[in-house]
């Protein structure tokens, strides 16, 4: 069997108000169910937000970017202010969490073999 993309998902006590805040970061949805708003990436793979408030905030997942000082302008923009920067030779890596406490790392691999 060969795998061919990946969809990573977070839980949230309340997706109406988690999608505002995801909108922002992400842009725009789609809502493919009313508990669920999806993101497709260009690359392949997308997120999910979903709501299961009995699991929300203990969920993590890794964006890949391609630009982290980029990445870092964006969240200043839209007022996402306590990124956590970590950095190593092999990959820049700045955390956040959601409202709900789920964590999201976005990496900008150093080397553009690792981006794939």
């Amino acid at each position: 069997m060969k795998m061919s993309n990946a969809l990573a998902s977070l839980a949230v006590a309340d997706v109406a108000a988690a999608g505002s805040w995801y909108e922002r970061l992400l842009g725009p949805g789609s809502k493919p169910m009313p508990e669920v708003i999806e993101w497709q990436f260009p690359g392949g793979g997308g997120l999910q937000v979903y709501a299961a408030p009995e699991r929300s905030g203990n969920g993590s997942c890794t964006l890949i970017v391609d630009d982290i000082d980029d990445l870092a302008d964006h969240l200043q923009t839209v007022d996402i202010t306590d990124a956590q920067p970590v950095s190593n030779e092999i990959v820049d890596t700045l955390m956040i969490k959601d409202p709900d406490g789920n964590s999201i790392a976005f990496a900008a691999p150093r080397s553009a073999a690792l981006a794939h």
